[in-house]
This record gives C-alpha cells, sequence and structure tokens, in this order.
C-alpha cells in the first residue's frame, strides 16, 4: 500500500505547505491557530491523509501570508501556467471559473461551497 493514499497531493500540497510554514517560523499549532484549522486536521494535511477544501486552503494562505492561488494550485484547483482550473478538475469547478456572469468572489464561493459538499462526501 502506497505511503500516501492520495498519490502526490502530500509531496505536493503538504510539503509545500511545511515548508512554508518553517520559513515562517512557525510551529503546526501556531499555524492552525492562525489559520483557524484544528492542528490535527493540518497536521494530516501536511502529511498528504486529507484533501483541503478551497476555504481551508484559503485561510491556511493568510496564516502563511502567501496567496491563496499557489495553495489551489498544488491541490490541482488551478492550472499552474493559466490560472484557470486543472484540466483534470471535474466540470462543476472549470464551469464555474468560466461563467462570465459571475463575479470572482461569487466564483470562489460557489467553489468554497462545492468543495464542502465534495469533502462532506468523502466522509461517508
Amino acid at each position: 500500500m502506497s505511503k500516501n493514499p492520495l498519490n502526490d497531493l502530500g509531496e505536493s500540497l503538504g510539503e509545500y505547505l511545511r515548508d512554508q510554514r518553517t520559513a515562517a517560523k512557525l510551529s503546526l499549532r501556531q499555524l492552525s491557530e492562525l489559520a483557524g484549522v484544528s492542528n490535527p486536521y493540518l497536521s494530516q494535511i501536511e502529511r498528504g491523509l486529507k484533501r483541503p477544501s478551497a476555504e481551508i486552503l484559503q485561510q491556511l494562505a493568510k496564516g502563511l501570508e502567501v496567496s491563496a492561488e499557489s495553495l489551489y494550485v498544488r491541490a490541482g484547483i488551478l492550472d499552474a501556467e493559466t490560472g484557470a482550473p486543472a484540466p483534470d478538475a471535474p466540470d462543476v469547478r472549470r464551469a464555474i471559473a468560466q461563467d462570465a456572469l459571475l463575479t470572482a468572489r461569487q466564483k470562489k464561493t460557489l467553489l468554497d461551497i462545492y468543495e464542502s459538499y465534495v469533502e462532506d462526501d468523502t466522509r461517508r
């Protein structure tokens, strides 16, 4: 069995978060308090055991003082070159991102809601 059940997510996102946290000289507990994320959940994200929602990524970005987009790219939500949803992202994310009638804030809100449903669905 693979060490990391979420494939290379832990290496790209988890290690990146850990590197950013240590560069900022923050402990796991300090970042969890700054971001409003539980300490065990943050640890699981860093080890690649949990896939965080867009909202959690935004909270972590604020705590680390990095761009949320950089975390979205690492998590595979956005494509690194175009800033558009990743090619393998579900069509829901792509449809929201491409809808010209929505503002950036509305798109973010819809993505956050969608991510919360997907996250809840994986717990069943």
